[in-house]
């Protein structure tokens, strides 16, 4: 597997190993972001708090805190299928639980199995892809195909599993929202990370790097010890935060104001739609960007759809504002990940990937919670603003990672 050099000389075999593994993303990401949405709607149904299913949706991130760092060491010696095959196995067992027996506990065992599953993927394929890439240019083309992945699946899996939720129970003679909608809606998520496997299985393996000789903690202090590094961590935290915000507010506002399932998922997709649709460009202009103005402009315009998202009352005016933040954040985390090739040796590529995965986990395990208690306090629209302010004051850090 390799590319020719050159901008814009991808040679075929590479862009079509380049779409298996996309392909392969986007199944097992689905499924990720169906049960985002339909954990919380059936906790919801059940009266459960937001506090709560703050708390549920956190367990997404759990296992991917303590899972990153020995991932990113194994994918390092193992290299991508192993991986991968492990994650598949895992995200189809925990997947199933709920379609057997729902409940909150059996939710909660799904989201601890599907989030650490796909983490593992995730830096898995990021450090394949990033050991193909030869220069910065071919990193940020690369890196936007790939990321086209995650955002085609937040897309397609909450879309897919909302319309199950309201529709297959009444195909069957029941009614929307009824138990068999939320059945078929889990059981999208335990089929689709089978043909993640079909997707990857005959991937080739790329050379295998050299065994690190240093303790886990060793390599974390050695990626570490960049302040470029530190200051790229700080502002991927705030801007998963956003993402993180995005997806847990919209189904607690379109609740509240009544709206089906299916229309709460067209929103949350239209923000992936307008996130793939913006990495589809990068490619294409990739040469003239610079991936810390990029960023900088990202946080700016995010902060500024946050203050606006809590004034909108409409499934029309929410999808707007979900457009407009799917293309600021679309954009970041393909430059992320070029940056971070950049500043890494190639023997920690997967030891970086695991750090940063771990970071903004870390965060998600607990950010979620929090939302969930300033919005029982005081409101969402709160957490929106804070959030705002946040991202605004850490674009300094975008900013200074100029070269």
């Amino acid at each position: 597997m390799s590319i020719r050099k050159g901008p814009g000389h991808r040679s075929r075999s590479v862009t079509r190993e380049l779409m298996q593994l996309v392909g392969g993303h986007i199944c097992l990401h689905a499924s990720m972001a169906a049960l985002r949405l339909a954990a919380p709607l059936y906790a919801l149904r059940r009266g459960e708090s937001a506090l709560a299913v703050g708390g549920l949706l956190a367990l997404f991130a759990l296992t991917q805190v303590f899972l990153s760092i020995p991932a990113g060491r194994y994918a390092d010696r193992h290299g991508l299928r192993r991986p991968i095959g492990w994650a598949v196995v895992v995200a189809c067992a925990g997947a199933c639980l709920p379609v057997l027996w729902p409940s909150m506990a059996t939710l909660c065992i799904a989201a601890l199995c599907l989030g650490g599953s796909t983490g593992v993927s995730a830096i898995a394929l990021q450090r394949h892809v990033g050991r193909v890439a030869r220069d910065s240019t071919e990193l940020r083309q690369a890196f936007s195909l790939l990321s086209i992945g995650p955002a085609l699946s937040n897309f397609l899996g909450p879309v897919a599993a909302g319309l199950l939720i309201d529709y297959a129970g009444q195909f069957v003679g029941g009614t929307a929202a009824d138990a068999w909608g939320f059945g078929a809606a889990f059981l999208l998520c335990a089929v689709l990370p089978l043909c993640t496997w079909f997707w990857i299985r005959n991937t080739r393996q790329l050379p295998l790097t050299n065994t690190h000789s240093g303790s886990a903690r060793e390599q974390v202090v050695e990626v570490l010890r960049s302040a470029s590094m530190r200051r790229l961590l700080m502002v991927n935290w705030l801007l998963s935060s956003c993402w993180d915000v995005h997806t847990f507010v919209v189904p607690i506002l379109g609740h509240e104001r009544s709206f089906s399932a299916s229309v709460i998922g067209t929103i949350l997709g239209a923000f992936a739609v307008a996130a793939v649709g913006v990495r589809l460009l990068l490619p294409l202009v990739a040469e003239h960007l610079q991936e810390w103005a990029v960023i900088t402009a990202a946080m700016l315009c995010t902060a500024v759809l946050f203050v606006a998202y809590p004034f909108m009352h409409s499934p029309w005016t929410m999808g707007l504002c979900s457009v407009l933040l799917g293309v600021a954040l679309g954009t970041v985390q393909p430059m992320m990940m070029s940056t971070l090739h950049q500043i890494t040796p190639d023997h920690l590529h997967g030891q970086a990937i695991a750090v940063r995965l771990m970071a903004i986990n870390l965060s998600s395990v607990f950010m979620p919670m929090l939302f969930g208690s300033v919005g029982a306090l005081v409101g969402v629209s709160v957490v929106f603003w804070t959030l705002a302010g946040m991202v605004s004051a850490g674009s300094r850090l975008a900013w200074n990672l100029r070269p």
